[in-house]
């Protein structure tokens, strides 16, 4: 029995199309955070112009953006380095766990081993 590829593809593809979507939407959701704030600095200037308005509004709208950017990658750095270092500490545990487990299992081996010849020689 074989799988059709084409059939298994959009599977494949649906979380990172839907990453893709969320941050298209994160993206204008800042976006227009950063206008509105933009418009309310604007509002408490009512001496500038409307040419020198909409340029403040553009510089600022695009600094605010540029500071979401920066901590955004910030944040997706460190998360990566948070993420190796859980990795490499479960990996550490799971090798401890596993030669806690092998060294039982020889220990109960020798136990059982043990417990069969004192059986046998008693039997004699």
């Amino acid at each position: 029995m074989t799988e059709d590829p084409a059939a298994g593809a959009p599977q494949a593809r649906a979380p990172s199309l839907a990453g893709q979507v969320e941050g298209y939407l994160l993206l204008r959701a800042e976006r227009e955070q950063a206008r509105r704030e933009a418009a309310a600095l604007c509002a408490r200037l009512p001496w500038l112009t409307s040419a020198q308005a909409d340029d403040l509004a553009c510089h600022y709208t695009e600094q605010r953006l540029g500071l979401t950017r920066h901590v955004l990658r910030s944040t997706a750095r460190r998360a990566d380095r948070l993420h190796e270092e859980y990795e490499a500490r479960y990996l550490a545990l799971r090798r401890t766990l596993l030669k806690r487990h092998a060294a039982a299992a020889c220990a109960m081996v020798v136990c059982v081993s043990a417990a069969v010849a004192a059986a046998s020689l008693a039997a004699r």
